[in-house]
């Protein structure tokens, strides 16, 4: 069956042709009908960190995964054929530790499904598991709730969902947002203001801000412009360094707090939201031989919200 492999930092992802996948005991067989593309696809190329996160390689990426159960293994009893589902990347490290989506079927832990509801297509359940998940836990990581004033950089496939969901949960939401072609949409969204840098907010009192983009200067950015005592929560791994003010951090008595992924309740959460048409995320469709190029234009920043393979129809 088709696939790509991540064999090692600087060198490019390789199509191959694999042996299908069998489904063990607890586990299922996805046909897998979308895959998500995301900026640590761009990291793991670069930046050789990221090989700490992985048991060996080559290893399929994709950690974003929405398709149909064709087989199921030993024991399984509350799944079956048919059923449409998206992955929770965070039981097993989908992509990393144990293949990902990149590829035509998949092997998956029970643990990690997820019912994909019937008003939310493949595309959208993929975006979910992982820009959902992470956009959603990082406002629990926050403690974003009615009143509250937000800050969000960065308006991509991450920032849309957690800036949209920060205001159906009642704050009032900031965007900073580099790419002036997508503020109508954060405006869309709910946004009281959009602006280039979280900078342009230091003023507003903004009780929390979370960097999604994560491109080092943001984070610094973030700290300076929060409000004394506030919170920055840190999502976006654009870069892994950053360097900020301490003096700003320790005078202000302010909080810098990591966040990694987030629970299967973020993705039912998000896809919720989505089924009832109060959370319209962009995606960007591309063919499953496009991933490559897909990964490329998330490097050079011109991907318009979340970057979707079409693996099957």
């Amino acid at each position: 069956m088709r696939a790509w492999q991540f064999v090692g930092t600087h060198k490019d992802f390789e199509r191959v042709d694999i042996e299908e996948p069998t489904a063990g005991p607890g586990k299922v067989v996805i046909d897998v009908k979308a895959a998500g593309l995301c900026h640590s696809d761009v990291g793991i190329l670069e930046d050789e960190k990221w090989l700490e996160n992985m048991k060996e390689l080559p290893v399929v990426p994709g950690h974003e995964t929405a398709g149909v159960i064709s087989e199921v293994g030993e024991g399984v009893t509350d799944w079956k054929v048919g059923d449409r589902v998206a992955v929770w990347p965070m039981a097993e490290f989908m992509g990393y530790m144990v293949n990902g989506a990149w590829e035509d079927r998949a092997e998956v832990s029970t643990d990690a499904l997820i019912a994909i509801p019937d008003d939310v297509t493949f595309q959208q359940a993929a975006a979910a598991t992982d820009a959902g998940m992470t956009s959603v836990g990082a406002l629990s990581t926050a403690g974003v709730e009615a009143g509250m004033k937000v800050g969000v950089i960065g308006f991509g496939g991450l920032g849309q969902i957690g800036a949209r969901v920060a205001k159906l949960r009642g704050a009032e939401v900031y965007v900073a947002e580099i790419n002036e072609a997508v503020w109508d949409r954060a405006r869309e969204a709910g946004a009281t203001q959009v602006a280039k840098s979280i900078s342009e907010f230091a003023d507003a009192e903004l009780d929390v801000i979370i960097d999604y983009a994560g491109f080092g200067v943001t984070t610094a950015d973030a700290l300076k412009a929060v409000k004394a005592g506030g919170r920055v929560v840190q999502v976006g791994m654009g870069k892994l360094e950053a360097t900020i003010d301490t003096y700003s951090l320790i005078l202000g008595k302010k909080q810098l707090h990591g966040s990694v992924g987030g629970s299967k309740e973020d993705i039912v959460e998000t896809m919720r939201h989505i089924a009832s048409g109060d959370l319209k995320p962009a995606i960007t469709e591309i063919d499953f031989e496009e991933i490559p190029a897909g990964v490329q234009q998330l490097a050079d920043g011109s991907v318009v919200g979340r970057l979707v393979a079409k693996v099957a129809d």
